[in-house]
């Protein structure tokens, strides 16, 4: 939709390529392939130009790659590309559900997970996001993301065969599987690392090595530290190189040199052998750290989106089946470029983390407070319509609290105090808070304490189930269900991180583990409780009952709400009501109205924004009844969660 025709200064390049293409493919998969490479040379050409010296050059060592991929892709998955070329908007459809969840914790292994498909797809699972799959390095390694061999699985986890099979499986079933790709770096147990320590000059260029501490020294005055606790600083000395090498993240995690073109077609072969694999999005970790220019953060630099296009046009020409997650937890400016703008613009990846959703749910949840939120999302950049915001109320990792300083003070409050009271709420310090988290990476120089803890632990269900308090328990589970409800509603693809289902609470176990003991981000990575999952479905009545249930039923709901396609963007409405969040998602079969009641009592909202916007006799989709109206007021229980159409 968003590319541009074959420019004629392409033509000629295009029929040399083709020419060469014709040693490796021949028939029906010559004729796809060369309409294809017609169809995304522009932007692979653009996105190479802004990047690398000598484009021509690249692209004839690019060539072998594509060619050999597309000739071993399989049947299946062809019939895939097929499918998905004639509805590019599978992935935006309300239909589609995430489900987030380590292997081992989950199911154990890899054949594991194939015995717990029926529990998926009864949950309406579209997509499986396993957590680090590929092989790392030995134990510590940053819960997988420090890989040693990109071409193999974990040991403990199954085989490459055993990802196939499953692969297979779960397309079977209709649901694609998401894997990490981390881009930034690799363990430096991998082979590329190995041979650069040996000594090799073309692997020592993959990498960012320096004989002293001159350029390091220079890049550290305006480069932060991601781990101040336990990795601090973001250069390491190996003694077998005798140089320095950087390590953003830790001293066994190497970055890339991405200015190598060498790099860029090692992670083309790449992307294109895992997908004929079966893998179907990949989330590409860390990515905004790909590029290094001296005297900025080294974040979100221009050059990590022209990679990005050109990497997903890539995956277009032989995979366009393929989805690309942007993992980049940045301010909201700098995020919107990775589902791209300007000469970008829906060109780079297919979907990203919506970060500030979640931050600004949790923020309002303890402050009883909308305002703040409505005025972060009313001002947050709209994204290209072929793309999806990834939308989650928690995840694997820690909460930072992303509270930019302008939208506080635009609502009267200060960042540095709300961003304070944030982490002593949730870490239980704040007077009458009921949250159980951890405080995780405190910076006494920054003041940032950032929060570890699951989400029914965080709503206060720890505590409500330690009292025995019934009215806490109840009231704990329904800040969830509210908290689901906007991930839901608000448009995009929703995440359910594993367990979140269940209302599952912190597992302390962490503490006993020698490799997690330190990184309190283990509390919220609990193994799967399935006797847990077991009396859910057979105990409405119970907490992980109530929370089950209650999930599904606004899954269900959303299914059958074609107003949530992710193509369309949710309009914030101004808050009549500090404590009642809302929102209009415009579509041809009319509008809908969503209204959440963040606090504990009965709140009431103007009928007259229902009545703007065409409602003349709203219905409530979650309840299935008429919405409740007393005196031109939408009454909302306490949190009350509401998408609101014309009844029909």
């Amino acid at each position: 939709m968003f590319s541009t025709p074959l420019p004629a200064e392409l033509r000629p390049l295009l029929e040399r390529l083709l020419v060469q293409a014709q040693a490796d493919l021949s028939g029906s998969d010559l004729e796809t392939f060369s309409l294809r490479l017609e169809r995304y040379l522009p932007d692979l050409h653009a996105g190479l130009a802004l990047v690398y010296p000598d484009v021509e050059g690249l692209l004839e060592g690019l060539l072998p790659i594509l060619t050999a991929a597309h000739r071993a892709r399989g049947a299946d998955l062809k019939r895939l590309d097929a499918h998905r070329l004639l509805a590019p908007d599978w992935f935006q459809r309300p239909e589609m559900i995430a489900y987030v969840a380590y292997t081992e914790r989950f199911a154990g292994t890899l054949k594991g997970i194939e015995e717990r498909l029926d529990y998926l797809e009864e949950l309406g699972v579209r997509y499986l996001h396993l957590m680090p799959f590929l092989k790392p390095r030995p134990a510590p390694h940053d819960g997988g993301y420090a890989v040693m061999d990109y071409r193999a699985v974990r040991e403990d986890l199954g085989t490459m065969d055993d990802l196939e099979a499953l692969t297979a499986k779960l397309r079977a079933r209709g649901i694609a599987l998401c894997c990490d790709l981390v881009l930034n770096h690799v363990a430096q147990e991998h082979e590329w690392a190995v041979r650069a320590r040996a000594g090799e000059a073309k692997y020592q260029h993959y990498f960012h090595m320096f004989s002293d501490r001159t350029l390091p020294d220079e890049y550290e005055k305006t480069l932060p530290e991601v781990f101040p606790d336990f990795a601090p600083g973001n250069f390491t000395f190996d003694e077998a190189s005798g140089k320095w090498v950087w390590t953003t993240f830790n001293r066994w995690q190497w970055d890339l040199n991405w200015a190598n073109p060498e790099v860029f077609l090692e992670f083309a072969d790449l992307i294109l052998w895992l997908a004929n694999r079966g893998v179907e999005v990949f989330r590409l970790d860390a990515i905004a750290f790909i590029w290094k220019r001296l005297g900025t953060n080294c974040q979100n630099q221009p050059e990590v989106h022209a990679i990005t296009q050109a990497l997903r046009a890539v995956a277009r020409v032989v995979a366009p089946a393929v989805l690309f997650k942007a993992e980049a937890i940045v301010a909201p400016d700098d995020l919107i470029h990775y589902l791209g703008q300007g000469e970008h613009f829906g060109l780079v990846s297919d979907t990203a983390y919506h970060n500030s959703l979640m931050v600004q749910i949790w923020s309002s949840l303890a402050s009883r407070d909308v305002r703040l939120m409505s005025e972060a999302l009313r001002r947050f950049p709209v994204k290209p319509t072929n793309t999806a915001w990834n939308t989650y109320l928690r995840c694997h990792d820690d909460i930072g609290w992303a509270i930019a300083d302008d939208d506080a003070a635009r609502v009267g409050l200060s960042g540095e105090a709300h961003r304070r009271f944030l982490s002593d709420y949730y870490s239980g310090r704040f007077p009458t808070s009921p949250s159980r988290g951890l405080v995780f990476q405190e910076n006494p120089r920054t003041g940032d304490r950032r929060i570890s803890g699951s989400g029914a632990s965080l709503a206060g269900l720890e505590q409500a189930l330690e009292q025995g308090n019934p009215r806490q328990i109840h009231l704990s589970l329904e800040r969830l269900l509210l908290g689901h409800a906007v991930v839901l509603g608000f448009g995009g693809i929703p995440l359910l991180y594993m367990g979140d289902e269940l209302a599952l609470l912190n597992d302390y176990s962490y503490l006993e583990e020698s490799e997690h003991a330190e990184d309190n981000r283990w509390v919220h990575r609990p193994h799967m409780d399935w006797d847990k999952a077991a009396r859910a479905k057979a105990d409405p009545a119970s907490p992980e009952g109530r929370m089950y249930h209650g999930l599904l039923h606004l899954i269900r709901v959303r299914r059958a709400t074609p107003h949530l396609h992710a193509a369309l963007e949710a309009q914030i409405l101004e808050p009549r009501n500090p404590h009642v969040f809302g929102y209009v998602r415009r579509h041809p079969l009319g509008n809908l109205v969503a209204l959440y009641n963040f606090s504990e009592e009965v709140q009431y909202y103007p009928a007259e924004v229902l009545w703007q916007q065409g409602l003349s006799l709203p219905h409530d989709r979650i309840s299935g009844q008429l919405v409740p109206i007393e005196h031109h007021l939408v009454r909302l229980e306490p949190y009350a969660r509401l998408w609101i159409t014309d009844e029909v």
